[in-house]
């Protein structure tokens, strides 16, 4: 790609002119901290549409990171993230939410001035609250991001790097974001296949509680209550609702405390919905049923295949 190309996409993205582009691609070292699912598909991907000259894995296993450079998902690692940030044009951080902030912190205080730094959180505000006031005055830029892409599945072992190809990223810069910054953010999810918005934080967290945590745990709960010698009996409408019911049980968690207020909001207008479902069947009222049932049909239906 050119640099006439380059340019004019991070202009195109910033909306506001032709921005300086001070690091164009490929990147001469991209550092994914937190070599999982997310990370290694990050990995794959930069890998297959040449993001990145080097890609440098940090985490705390050295066994998963292995099977991450053995798989291609990475060309070096390490288990110290200093050492892994100090050549980093651009930075990925792919941990678990609860420790995303202290991920970004410890990589803006390592990494060159000019590095950007990014993640892969599901949530969004309590990243920004944990940075507040902790990351260096004159140091790398951190701009959040969510790709709505994943699986139930985990580990670099199911990565793909056709994982954001099509999909969703939402970037959230703040009032202080750097736009040249943001720009280079949104030109890196884009190459690596995915389209991308911007959104608040706080209007990320509130929506993602109602799109995909409470899902999550909706799963959960049908899962959990269902007898194991009626899974026999299960057919493709269980399986379908509880897919996601499958993902790992420490990672969310830590989802739902980082965003519990958010997700309370939601649950309560879920089980709102749910208790009028509930008094419908007690009153017997086929025609409400029907609406109700319709109501849903509808939204779902506007989302397509």
């Amino acid at each position: 790609m050119s640099d006439e190309r380059i340019e004019f996409i991070v202009a195109h993205a910033s909306g506001s002119g032709v921005v300086p582009y001070i690091h164009p691609m490929p990147f001469d070292t991209l550092a994914i901290v937190g070599v999982g699912l997310i990370g290694g598909s990050v990995g794959l991907a930069a890998k297959t549409r040449g993001v990145a000259r080097r890609i440098v894995g940090i985490g705390r296993d050295e066994r998963n990171l292995s099977r991450a450079l053995a798989n291609g998902a990475i060309d070096q690692f390490t288990t110290n993230l200093a050492e892994g940030v100090a050549e980093a044009d651009f930075v990925v951080a792919c941990t678990p939410v609860d420790r995303l902030a202290e991920d970004v912190i410890a990589a803006a205080h390592a990494a060159p001035m000019r590095c950007i730094i990014t993640d892969a959180g599901s949530t969004k505000g309590n990243i920004l609250a944990g940075i507040r006031g902790k990351m260096p005055v004159d140091g790398p830029e951190f701009i959040g991001s969510h790709p709505l892409a994943g699986s139930e599945k985990r580990g670099s072992a199911n990565s793909k790097p056709e994982m954001f190809d099509g999909r969703l990223v939402v970037v959230t810069p703040t009032a202080e974001s750097d736009p040249e910054a943001v720009a280079v953010v949104e030109l890196f999810w884009n190459q690596l296949g995915a389209r991308t918005m911007r959104m608040d934080a706080h209007e990320h967290d509130q929506a993602l509680a109602m799109t995909s945590h409470l899902p999550h745990a909706a799963a959960s709960a049908l899962a959990g209550v269902t007898p194991p010698e009626w899974l026999t009996l299960t057919a493709g409408g269980f399986r379908d609702t509880t897919r996601i019911a499958g993902g790992d049980a420490e990672l969310w968690a830590a989802i739902f405390l980082a965003n519990r207020d958010a997700v309370r909001d939601a649950l309560d207008q879920y089980l709102d919905r749910l208790g009028t479902f509930r008094a419908m069947l007690t009153e017997e009222t086929h025609a409400e049923l029907v609406r109700w049932l319709s109501e849903g049909k509808k939204v779902r239906d506007a989302l397509g295949s």
